[in-house]
């Protein structure tokens, strides 16, 4: 096999996976410009609907984001009086992250998005599962070899 080939567009496995989230993440776009928020807002508001109050540095692991990311997505979302965020009384260096009560609401408007998605995508719901299943698994195999030999 001519090496490189190993360099071609099609080979990369970092360019299947960027261009593939692109893609979906369009699919979401206008159902969420119906909610008036963006891809990313969503993520973090679907963390926040699983598990509500949770400290920024939990939040942003969980997302896979930096504070660099998060603060200015956070403050966004409090200016939109979804979010608010406050001092953990028991740990005053914490910050939590806590739905208001629009912010509650906005669950509702968005029960449909997953189902409307994924029709887009014309592929049965048990090949949409063991991808979404592989894509984590090779998320957290990643994440692992990586986390420890970043520097903070």
């Amino acid at each position: 096999m001519d090496k490189s080939a190993g360099l071609t567009l099609d080979n990369q496995l970092c360019f299947a996976l960027y261009a593939c989230a692109r893609e979906v993440t369009k699919l979401y776009r206008p159902f969420l410009d119906e909610l008036g928020i963006t891809y990313t807002q969503y993520v973090t508001l679907l963390a926040l609907w699983e598990k509500d109050g949770v400290p920024v540095k939990e939040l942003g692991a969980k997302l896979y984001l930096d504070s660099g990311t998060l603060t200015p997505l956070l403050k966004k979302l409090e200016g939109m009086s979804l979010i608010r965020r406050e001092r953990d009384s028991g740990d005053e260096r914490s910050v939590l992250v806590r739905l208001t009560e629009e912010g509650r609401a906005m669950k509702e408007q968005a029960m449909t998005i997953p189902e409307r998605v994924f029709c887009q995508t014309n592929l049965p719901p048990v090949e949409l599962a063991e991808l979404r299943d592989q894509l984590q698994k090779l998320t957290a195999a990643v994440h692992q070899s990586t986390c420890g030999t970043q520097e903070s």
